[in-house]
């Protein structure tokens, strides 16, 4: 239940028709483990805090490093040198006390990511490399959990939802990240952010995107991302959606399935 503290907080979701009570009370019972807690995760975690998701989760192994500070938020100039998931702890707490929030300061790789993704409800990729993005989808969907991926470039963004795990209406399997990207791109096509550079306003919009994915997934209302990818170029302004269909030749859960372990990501 809500507490009466609880339902002054969240007074502007609860009058909502789509939300109400019923949807704020599963946000509370929900988790949310982000990977990541960048220029991406940063935003998500602070408005999935705000929103009052009752547990979040953040897995990242890095500290802060003053070139951080230009997008990701949830960091501060005295926390230079920290653990990121360490000041993003504080930072919800100050936010909002009634969310229990777990640091996970390790490096997501192929012997810990089941373990760690099977705990919670609902996983948010925020990742910077293509080697953890299969990594944490193969990992949802082994684990039969959903999966928000996002990815920056320097002006342009992308967004999906990805239940692979799980089966249309037709009675077909979703598509997987592998149907939208089968292969990654050759080492050296795709610079770094260090090397290309990044709007830092636009991790701002893409990661409050992810969240309000993450709140729709959880309430259950509109429609969700899943075969569609949005988008985004910061340059026009201009929003589209592509959708996207299961490749029945990827290696995931496609029609001659390969992958049934993590053990190809060693």
């Amino acid at each position: 239940m809500l507490s009466a503290d609880e339902l002054e907080r969240y007074a502007r979701h609860i009058v909502l028709r789509e939300v109400g009570g019923p949807g704020q009370q599963a946000l509370k019972e929900a988790s949310v483990l982000v990977v990541g807690a960048g220029g991406l995760g940063a935003p998500a975690l602070m408005y999935l805090a705000a929103a009052g998701v009752g547990t979040l989760g953040v897995v990242d192994d890095d500290v802060v490093s003053l070139s951080n500070l230009q997008r990701q938020i949830i960091h501060t100039t005295p926390d230079i040198g920290r653990r990121k998931v360490d000041t993003a702890a504080e930072r919800i707490f100050a936010l909002n006390p009634h969310v229990d929030f777990a640091a996970h300061a390790t490096y997501l790789n192929a012997d810990n990511a089941l373990a760690l993704i099977g705990g919670y409800d609902l996983v948010l990729d925020g990742s910077d490399n293509f080697a953890t993005r299969y990594l944490v989808s193969d990992a949802c969907f082994l684990a039969a959990r959903p999966l928000i991926t996002a990815a920056l470039g320097t002006f342009d963004a992308t967004l999906t939802t990805i239940r692979g795990h799980e089966r249309n209406e037709q009675g077909e399997f979703n598509p997987t990240y592998r149907c939208l990207f089968p292969e990654a791109p050759p080492p050296g096509t795709v610079p770094a952010c260090a090397e290309a550079g990044v709007m830092g306003a636009l991790a701002g919009v893409l990661g409050s995107m992810m969240a309000l994915e993450a709140i729709r997934e959880i309430v259950g209302f509109g429609e969700g991302l899943i075969g569609r990818l949005l988008m985004l170029d910061a340059r026009t302004m201009r929003v589209e959606t592509l959708r996207y269909q299961r490749d029945p030749q990827n290696i995931l859960n496609g029609d001659g399935l390969t992958i049934t372990d993590l053990s190809g990501h060693r």
